[in-house]
């Protein structure tokens, strides 16, 4: 049995007296991801208590890590070791105060412009610890990828929004960082065209890591960023073509993309809220209602933004869901409020009766984060 230092102590007896007062806790890090819920509700427990780098293994690539840990530590912590976490997940610290922590990371299960070429945040997760709504503290998985034991729960966790339990400690897999990288940018290209020579490239050996296409002022610009040994990518540079970007500048666009602070994100209309739809790869372009601007493009196609106002919510759905795909309210008209809308969708029977199970099983009470990710029955 492990021996419990004082904060995680803390949290457990926290987590007992709110079962047994059936009072409801909002599970919170840094609060940098307040902006994403349908409502915040119950007393604060603050994860920050929990904070720490219990191990690193360099050279086994994993990394053991307290849930209140801020990311930006990790990712330094990493970054001398010339490693990384692949999936290039979001801070999202955009207000005074906040901070993107570790089990926040996990909690919201949200990757970067990498995604779609390394996986996602889920698929990097070995092993996790947390606090079920029965005060219990459990641990699945390990630290290596062959430790199968309770590993589906371990990746259950990633993206479960705090409404199964309280992460305390997180074992992940990270990457060496890596040696060649290149940032291409071809101007004056279609969504349609865009669309079209990325899936041809995804269909050869080319070292693809991210992707953004954009229009701005009716002009469209698409930007591949390649990945992996030096000689492949000096190789795809000269087979793709395009304009070569200076690497200072391609990194911070990047970032800029990651953190939605490009220009066409920080350019919404007062009156729109920008929606996230997840669609395959291959979706040709959408036909979006009249009056409404081009999406921004992600993931090789398979992640568009749409800035369109929160009414026109249910004909973006069915556009999504006619190409197989689904969407989602991301962030209000307002950046300081909540989106107001349920993550999980509510739509899906079969999706609600499987989340229904699963809160029944880990937290029975319902006292984890109720109302943040749908409506309580």
């Amino acid at each position: 049995m492990r021996i419990m230092d004082a904060a995680l102590h803390h949290t457990v007896e926290r987590v007992r007296a709110a079962l047994a007062a059936q009072t409801p806790l909002r599970l919170r890090g840094g609060g940098s991801k307040d902006f994403h819920a349908l409502q915040l509700h119950g007393e604060v427990l603050d994860t920050r208590v929990l904070r720490g780098i219990v191990s690193y293994e360099p050279s086994e690539l994993v990394v053991t890590v307290r849930a209140g840990t801020p990311l930006a530590e990790l990712e330094a912590a990493l970054a001398q070791q010339g490693q990384c976490l692949a999936f290039e997940p979001p801070r999202f610290a955009t207000a005074e105060g906040d901070v993107a922590t570790v089990g926040g990371m996990v909690a919201a299960g949200w990757s970067g412009p990498a995604r779609a070429s390394v996986g996602a945040v889920r698929d990097f997760v070995l092993g996790i610890e947390i606090i079920n709504g029965k005060a219990e503290l459990l641990r699945f998985g390990g630290q290596v990828m062959k430790n199968v034991a309770g590993y589906d729960v371990s990746r259950l966790m990633a993206g479960s929004w705090g409404t199964l339990g309280v992460i305390t400690e997180v074992s992940l897999k990270v990457l060496p960082v890596a040696p060649g990288e290149a940032t291409l940018r071809f101007d004056g290209i279609g969504q349609a065209e865009a669309l079209q020579r990325l899936n041809h490239w995804g269909g050869q050996p080319l070292p693809l890591n991210a992707s953004c296409w954009v229009e701005d002022e009716g002009k469209g610009t698409l930007y591949v960023r390649l990945r992996g040994a030096k000689a492949a990518v000096q190789a795809a540079c000269q087979y793709m073509g395009g304009t070569q970007m200076d690497p200072v500048q391609a990194a911070a666009d990047w970032v800029a993309c990651k953190e939605q602070q490009l220009p066409w994100f920080r350019q919404r209309a007062a009156d729109h809220v920008l929606w996230r739809l997840s669609v395959p790869q291959t979706a040709p372009a959408l036909a979006l209602p009249a009056g409404i601007a081009s999406p921004l493009v992600e993931w090789h196609g398979a992640l568009r933004w749409v800035q369109a106002p929160r009414s026109m919510g249910e004909t973006l759905k069915t556009l999504a869901q006619s190409v197989g795909g689904s969407a989602s309210l991301f962030r209000a008209e307002d950046e300081a409020a909540i989106s107001a809308e349920a993550i999980f969708d509510p739509r899906n029977a079969a999706l609600q009766r499987v989340h229904a199970n699963l809160k029944q099983a880990f937290d029975p009470a319902g006292i984890f984060n109720p109302g943040r990710a749908m409506e309580e029955r």
